[in-house]
């Protein structure tokens, strides 16, 4: 059994971004060696989430319009967490919804996808640099 860690830094210039992942996680696969096995997709921020899904901007806009609506940003006054002096709890709610991980299987050397799925990460509290874990097992 092989396992391969490493870590891939991001730094959005919004509070809220979704960037596809993909391709630097299949090079992380593809540089790992590892031909048969799992992949997890960890993101290391409770501001922040990875998740599958299509790489199509109108879902994109989508997802953020609806996490938007469900937990807005504002008014922060509304939030018990904001009265810590943060004004993040929006961003802790929409993390929740969207997920911390994902865990792709790893199939002759490759992601192994369904149809149209991509990984991506999601900011919600962002301008500032932030950690995305990739482990890799297997053989």
């Amino acid at each position: 059994m092989i396992s391969v860690t490493e870590y891939l830094w991001l730094h959005t210039r919004e509070r809220r971004d979704y960037i596809n992942i993909t391709n630097k996680v299949e090079e992380i696969v593809r540089r790992s060696g590892i031909k048969e096995g799992l992949c997890l997709v960890n993101a290391m921020h409770i501001t922040a989430s990875v998740f599958i899904n299509d790489a199509e901007v109108g879902l994109i806009n989508d997802f953020d319009e609806w996490l938007e609506n469900l937990a807005p940003h504002e008014p922060t006054s509304k939030y018990r967490h904001n009265r810590t002096g943060e004004d993040n709890a929006d961003a802790h709610l929409k993390r929740q919804i969207m997920g911390r991980e994902v865990v792709v299987a790893v199939t002759n050397g490759r992601l192994d996808f369904g149809p149209w799925e991509q990984i991506y990460y999601g900011e919600f509290d962002g301008r500032r640099r932030k950690r995305v874990l990739v482990k890799i097992i297997g053989e």
